[in-house]
């Protein structure tokens, strides 16, 4: 069998007219010679009736519920999705089969609201296919040890896609979306973002990991662990999109060693909380220990931490601001609070050890008159954070000074 999983975001399962266009998508793969594994998200976004965002607003004048019950409740919304979804397809004469997670195979830990894919018995589905069906399945969820519903996080149901492409040995995944493909930057600040035609696992995994929003690091990750090809477009044009895998076959971008050739896109992450803790007097390093050892327990994530013998800088994700400040009180820890920062990242496969990039950064963010009050760096990545007013305009000059806007020369 040749079998291709195409996902479909919630912009494109909204309502009847996009649905009809996800309907089209299909019938050209099958016409095409392939066996379509479709998979949904819920429908729309907050404020649509089924979108998960709306459901999770029923339960907003009762006491917190279970987790359990949580994970129930949203399910619903990938579910009611996937039975649309398939009567779109009987009327095209298709012959659809709608599945939850569970159903299809998808076996997790018990961590609800945030599940792990543990294990995948795609056994069902399997059958499905040779009984000639098309699976509909419900994205973002699958079902725990104990027999019960979890779900996989937001965007899981790209992971879902991943998942089942590779327990399936799928040609291709396509994740289909509302934009045409992986962009050097964010449309939305920088319109003359172009779209990259190809890109390898650990450019993706970056971009993702650092802010953009087209896929979800998560089954990038999976993708790269299966050599999986994805590829990423838009259910509303007939643009081929990104193709992510292995390697660029058609840019080595190694070949290219110099710095306006070193970055392949730039992305950002508002509403960052910077914290600047001071430790006890003569204590030391060994109170930071103390600290970030209670913020782990508490499952508390840090990121762009800098360490100094008496005290230290650290972000956080806005939502989990006062988690950080009861574990500060419980310490007894003085600390600062900055809720204004925001991050921004350039990244490149041919940045490690390529002497002037940080000195073109740092030329553009000057002419604009941007100070930087952190930074961090691995081998594909340049990550600095800013204040948030500074943000779009240190994207927008960041993609300027590296000619992202220009096609780069191909080999």
């Amino acid at each position: 069998m040749r079998i291709i999983v195409q996902k479909f975001g919630g912009t494109s399962v909204r309502e009847a007219a996009q649905r009809r266009l996800v309907t089209n998508w299909v019938v050209q793969a099958v016409e095409n010679g392939f066996q379509p594994v479709v998979v949904v998200s819920a429908m729309g976004r907050r404020g649509d009736p089924y979108a998960t965002d709306t459901l999770l607003g029923l339960l907003a004048n009762f006491p917190m519920p279970p987790e359990t019950e949580t994970d129930l409740l949203v399910s619903c919304g990938e579910v009611i999705s996937a039975v649309v979804m398939a009567g779109h397809l009987r009327q095209e004469g298709l012959n659809p089969e709608v599945m939850t997670g569970g159903q299809a195979g998808i076996h997790t830990d018990t961590r609800h609201g945030d599940a792990q894919i543990v294990k995948l018995e795609p056994t069902r589905l399997k059958a499905s296919l040779e009984e000639g069906h098309i699976p509909v399945v419900a994205g973002f969820q699958g079902v725990g040890s104990d027999g019960l519903v979890t779900t996989l996080g937001r965007g899981g149901s790209d992971t879902t896609a991943v998942a089942l492409g590779a327990a399936l040995g799928a040609e291709v995944v396509e994740i289909f979306t509302d934009v045409d493909g992986i962009k050097t930057a964010d449309p939305r600040i920088v319109p003359e973002a172009r779209t990259i035609s190809e890109m390898d696992y650990h450019e993706v995994f970056q971009l993702a990991n650092l802010g953009a929003r087209v896929i979800h690091p998560r089954a990038v990750e999976l993708a790269r662990q299966f050599s999986v090809p994805v590829r990423v477009r838009s259910t509303f044009s007939n643009t081929q999109g990104t193709l992510v895998g292995p390697g660029r076959r058609v840019l080595d971008s190694w070949a290219h060693r110099d710095p306006d050739h070193a970055v392949t896109g730039v992305t950002q992450l508002r509403d960052l909380i910077q914290f600047r803790v001071t430790g006890p007097a003569d204590a030391g390093t060994a109170w930071t220990f103390r600290l970030f050892d209670l913020l782990g327990r508490r499952g508390v994530s840090v990121d762009l931490i800098n360490l100094f013998p008496d005290h230290v800088f650290f972000c956080v994700v806005g939502s989990v601001r006062e988690h950080v400040e009861r574990a500060l009180g419980e310490l007894d820890f003085p600390y600062q609070v900055f809720d204004d920062r925001a991050k921004v990242s350039i990244v490149g496969s041919a940045i490690e050890g390529l002497p002037g990039v940080v000195g073109r950064v740092m030329e553009a963010l000057a002419r604009e008159n941007i100070r930087v009050l952190q930074s961090a760096d691995s081998h594909a990545t340049i990550t600095l954070l800013l204040e948030k007013k500074d943000m779009e305009a240190a994207v927008r000059a960041l993609h300027q000074q590296f000619g992202l806007d220009r096609e780069v020369e191909r080999l």
